[in-house]
């Protein structure tokens, strides 16, 4: 009797568990490779636009402030004009018939003399008392001048601003995104707009006899007019004054911070300054040269902080504006004794202010 043949059977039970095998690691696969990339990136995109959108906010704000300071002024002045006009034309038409009631002609030159007399010694009082009073102005948001302990007078002012990278945000995140961003909107940053602003406010407070000298610093400390170097400056001189300001404008934040360095132009001068004014954000970086490590410890800041303080010439005053930075909670107590033990002052103003 033949023997029957064996049947092959394609799909045999070990054919099944490998194919399923296969398929379920290609399911896993496609699971990893597919949502978490995507998830981590989404949430990485979504808090850079919130960033970037908040930003945004805070500079419309600051710009509709602008505009609605600049609005006011105008009114003001609208105002003002017409007052005057009033005035003119009340002056023209009290002439006129004083003029009319006197028919002697020589009575008529006397009033016109004295009126005359009258004009000059009033134009006199306002030209002196404009020689008085400050050798700039500033106008701001509100009445500014409220503040207490911060001495502005002094024959040879020192103002000394604080140039470095850290002034272009309040907070190391913000640093580190605007530092690679264009060179407008650096310039552009809140923060140092308005340590920008805080040092238009302090030339506005010279008086008009007073000499100054204006510094910005980081990690070398530079004459903001490069051909004034250890020069001081007359106040009463507008025109340079507001070269200085406007070259100031121009400055870009940028490096680290050396306040020995900025310390150190107080001995340049023939005549030392009897006022000084430093505008800063916090704890030197760096000595007189640039550190070998990136990173700075807080203990090594207030190392290169006493030694900057070392350098300086005895009996100046020092007054500390400080924008405080993220990060550096010593920054504020060791500023506050500086400004004690040297006789001036120290302030941490809000964001609104100058």
């Amino acid at each position: 009797m033949p023997r029957k043949r064996r049947q092959t059977n394609t799909f045999s039970l070990s054919f099944l568990d490998i194919m399923a095998c296969g398929f379920g690691a290609v399911t896993l696969l496609f699971l990893i490779l597919k949502h978490e990339p995507s998830t981590a990136a989404n949430d990485a995109g979504s808090q850079w636009e919130a960033v970037q959108l908040q930003d945004d906010i805070s500079d419309g704000e600051r710009q509709l402030k602008q505009l609605r300071n600049s609005l006011d002024a105008i009114e003001e002045k609208l105002l003002t004009s017409r007052g005057l006009s009033d005035r003119v034309l009340e002056d023209i038409q009290r002439n006129r018939r004083e003029l009319g009631a006197q028919s002697d002609p020589q009575q008529q030159i006397a009033l016109l003399r004295q009126q005359v007399a009258a004009l000059e010694q009033e134009s006199a009082d306002l030209q002196e008392a404009g020689a008085s009073r400050d050798a700039r102005q500033f106008v701001g948001d509100g009445d500014r001048q409220y503040l207490t302990g911060l001495k502005l007078g002094g024959n040879r002012v020192l103002i000394l601003l604080d140039a470095s990278a850290s002034m272009l945000g309040e907070t190391i995140i913000n640093v580190l995104r605007r530092r690679n961003m264009s060179t407008a909107i650096k310039r552009q940053s809140p923060k140092w707009q308005r340590a920008l602003r805080t040092v238009e406010w302090l030339v506005a407070q010279l008086p008009a006899h007073s000499q100054y000298q204006l510094y910005t610093f980081n990690s070398q400390a530079t004459a903001v007019l490069s051909n004034s170097h250890s020069q001081w400056l007359d106040a009463a001189d507008n025109i340079t004054l507001d070269a200085a300001i406007a070259q100031l404008h121009k400055t870009l934040p940028a490096g680290g911070t050396s306040l020995v360095n900025a310390f150190a132009v107080t001995n340049d001068f023939t005549q030392r300054p009897d006022n000084i004014f430093l505008i800063t954000d916090g704890l030197p970086t760096q000595g007189e040269n640039k550190p070998s490590k990136n990173t700075v410890s807080g203990k090594a800041r207030v190392a290169l902080f006493e030694s900057a303080v070392a350098t300086l010439p005895k009996g100046v005053p020092v007054n500390i504006i400080l924008f405080p930075m993220e990060g550096d909670p010593a920054a504020a107590a060791l500023f506050w004794k500086l400004g004690l033990f040297s006789k001036g002052a120290f302030l941490s103003p809000s964001r609104d202010w100058p």
